[in-house]
């Protein structure tokens, strides 16, 4: 099996198909910050984690070459995935209170593995709450991150790199996103300025602590105590919503060319849908759903269109009918974000 940092064709070939598709999965998508440059330092990506695997998507498309993720562990149980999911970058991570006692041991294979990807150049991407959670504020960030980051400063000039993450709307597909790159903290320079002769665990907290607090200053912050309702609500309230009518306005205007889309994409939406209502569990998936859906039905069904449009129109008109279908299925979810007032 190749090397994670190894150059291979077939993803490089993929890769900015993956990112376009991540990017026309948001009506909007902001950068504030730049990424470091590849100046051989070993660099570890640590972002909020909202938004399950559109999280880590949209790290991805930040740069230009891979960077290696990981990913729960129990996903890689079967072979057939576990090799899809390498060939994407990925590797598992196991948590005590949830994954087998066998996985919790390959944690020590994963490390290693992070160690030579870290060593040849290749970023890890980890997301140091532990699991997603769609709100506004941060879960105490694991020890994972101290433990990877210290381990490669021993060997290495290492970084991390903070990547704070917001979007408008978790649960409804075409929101916006806006992404805040911190500044890289210096994991070298920082175990330099701690105090000497404590345990490993009280080295770590202070990692961790620092991470938190970086992390927090990059995003839409509500500390999660007891008042994080009202605070929310509050906020929302102090800035209100637009008049409706223009909307319900537009709305009504733009019906008919709602249908159109609807009928272009119905493939697509009818199946995200599906997915969404009947087989997602959890809600923060249901983006994730319908970009996977968009991934790879998108381009098979443009096909399809061309070749009904070919088979039963002149050439020009398979063409403008093909014109039509491309963006139908992001400007079905638009007009329904509109109508919802989203």
């Amino acid at each position: 099996m190749s090397e994670f940092w190894d150059k291979d064709g077939l993803y490089a070939f993929l890769r900015p198909y993956v990112d376009f598709t991540t990017r026309r999965s948001y009506r909007k998508m902001t950068t504030e910050g730049q990424l470091p440059p590849d100046d051989g330092t070993a660099t570890i990506f640590a972002a909020n984690h909202t938004n399950t695997l559109m999280d880590a998507l949209v790290v991805l498309q930040l740069r230009r070459g891979g960077t290696l993720f990981g990913a729960r562990a129990d996903v890689f149980r079967k072979p057939s995935i576990a090799r899809i999911l390498h060939f994407l970058k990925m590797l598992p991570l196991a948590r005590h209170s949830r994954d087998k006692a066998e996985e919790v041991a390959h944690n020590r294979i994963s490390f290693d593995e992070i160690d030579r990807a870290l060593a040849h150049g290749l970023p890890f991407c980890l997301f140091p709450e532990g699991r997603h959670r769609p709100m506004h504020s941060l879960l105490p960030m694991r020890r994972g991150i101290a433990t990877m980051a210290f381990r490669s400063a021993q060997e290495r000039p290492t970084r991390i790199v903070p990547i704070g993450i917001d979007y408008s709307d978790w649960f409804h597909y075409r929101a916006e996103a806006h992404i805040r790159i911190g500044e890289p903290l210096d994991v070298n320079a920082f175990a330099a300025g701690i105090p000497q002769g404590i345990t490993d665990s009280e080295r770590d907290a202070f990692l961790q602590e620092e991470m938190y607090r970086r992390l927090s200053s990059l995003i839409f912050f509500i500390p999660d105590n007891e008042h994080y309702e009202e605070t929310l609500a509050d906020t929302r309230a102090s800035h209100p919503a637009p008049a409706r009518w223009p909307r319900i306005l537009l709305a009504a205007l733009t019906f008919p060319f709602w249908l159109v889309t609807a009928v272009l994409s119905a493939p697509l939406w009818v199946l995200s849908e599906f997915l969404c209502r009947r087989m997602v569990k959890d809600p923060a998936f249901q983006n994730t759903a319908r970009f996977g859906v968009r991934l790879i039905l998108w381009p098979l069904w443009a096909i399809i269109w061309l070749i009904i449009g070919l088979c039963t129109m002149p050439w020009w008109g398979a063409i403008i009918l093909l014109a039509a279908y491309l963006p139908s299925y992001s400007l079905f979810y638009d007009w329904l974000n509109l109508a919802r007032g989203q």
